[in-house]
């Protein structure tokens, strides 16, 4: 089968890999139908190269038919149609009952001291091949793929395997009322979702915070105030000054570890970058540091007892943090891998509605044959032709 593949830094390519089978009993095979690059990707793309091995199969986002199931899966069969959640989770361990399927202990990587396995996703979370392939091999099939009906757009559907629930799981975490103020830092795919939920959930006022214009029109055209980064000297005094001086009630950070403005962590990226794996792992697992300026400015300018949730992806074991400000101001900080499948099931009603309240099938601005994803890879990274989502079809 064609499947794409991790071969450098910023090389990734389309080869001829071997069709996977059924390993074990609780496994599935599926035919993809629809498979998506996500911000988190461009992590592999350049930052986390150290751990990928050459021919890793990328991809977390992904939907398709059920083309073969093991013997002990029976929620699911040949035909089917199914969204693949990112995360690969049991569904029985202690973990899981606890709904925290992101750390689930039955994939769990402790070797690497990480959470639970993830597709398409380095040595850190099992090396487990991905989606962005014709066919895809889907452990843990009894619990993790989630059934889906006939009839509907795969763009309507494709997003519950990570960014749908991502986006859920920020808004959740920060808790803002109904009357209150959420800033969203970052309108990316995810943050694009973050702003749409919370308009959708009664949030009052939604504040939008980019610098590449197409996103902050998307933003825009979804009733979400947008603060232009690149027109104001500070995000944090801007936000603060929309909010009455106090600032807002919640503010979700959907950058992460790569964000502009974070000059410092940027060399330190690059640096570690040149050096052979085995030297940049280490430094790169233990004494790393992000580009922190979406996440400084998230504490900055959230209100004194107001909560900042994390959903962009962090690596760093070295990160220095404002604490002081952050205790004296009685920040709160929620943070972590999305929980996938806590959240599909409150989420699918939505996501079938028949006036698509979420616009999820204008969200992606690119729909390319797989033979493409390595041109789609470097289009999204540097926000060319105006890329806000990519997805692509097998």
């Amino acid at each position: 089968m064609k499947a794409l593949t991790w071969q450098g830094k910023r090389d990734v390519q389309v080869i001829d890999v071997p069709d996977p089978r059924i390993e074990k009993p609780t496994d599935a095979i599926i035919k993809v139908t629809s498979t998506a690059i996500c911000g988190s990707d461009l992590h592999l793309y350049e930052v986390l190269g150290p751990y990928m091995q050459p021919g890793d199969v990328l991809g977390h986002e992904t939907m398709g038919v059920v083309e073969e199931v093991g013997s002990e899966v029976s929620h699911i069969a040949a035909g089917d149609r199914v969204v693949i959640p990112f995360n690969i989770s049991c569904g029985s361990c202690w973990m899981c009952s606890r709904g925290l399927f992101a750390h689930c202990e039955t994939t769990q990587n402790r070797d690497t001291g990480k959470g639970a396995s993830l597709f398409g996703f380095s040595e850190l979370y099992g090396s487990v091949p991905g989606g962005q392939a014709e066919y895809l091999r889907v452990p843990q099939a009894h619990f993790g793929p989630v059934k889906v009906p006939d009839g509907v757009a795969d763009d309507r559907l494709l997003y519950l395997s990570d960014i749908l629930p991502t986006a859920w799981q920020a808004v959740a975490y920060a808790d803002v009322d109904s009357d209150g103020t959420l800033a969203v830092i970052g309108l990316g795919p995810v943050g694009q979702l973050c702003a749409r939920i919370a308009r959708h959930q009664g949030i009052e006022r939604v504040i939008g915070v980019d610098l590449v214009p197409e996103r902050l029109a998307l933003a825009k055209s979804h009733g979400v105030e947008t603060v232009d980064m690149s027109q104001v000297d500070d995000v944090a005094d801007a936000l603060i000054e929309l909010t009455d001086g106090r600032g807002a009630d919640g503010v979700i950070d959907a950058v992460g570890m790569e964000a502009h403005g974070s000059p410092v962590g940027k060399v330190a990226h690059a640096a570690v970058g040149l050096l052979p794996d085995a030297l940049a792992k280490p430094l790169t697992d233990k004494f790393s540091v992000d580009r922190l300026h979406a996440l400084r400015t998230s504490l900055k300018a959230v209100r004194r007892g107001g909560t900042v949730s994390v959903s962009g992806v962090y690596g760093g074991e070295l990160d220095p943090l404002p604490m002081m400000e952050m205790f004296d101001r009685g920040v709160q900080v929620r943070m972590g891998q999305c929980h996938v499948r806590r959240w599909t099931d409150e989420i699918l009603p939505v996501v079938m509605a028949d006036d698509d309240p979420l616009g999820l099938e204008d969200l992606a601005t690119h729909h390319l044959p797989l033979d493409e994803a390595p041109a789609a890879y470097s289009m999204f990274q540097r926000k060319d032709d105006g890329c806000i989502k990519v997805v692509l079809k097998p």
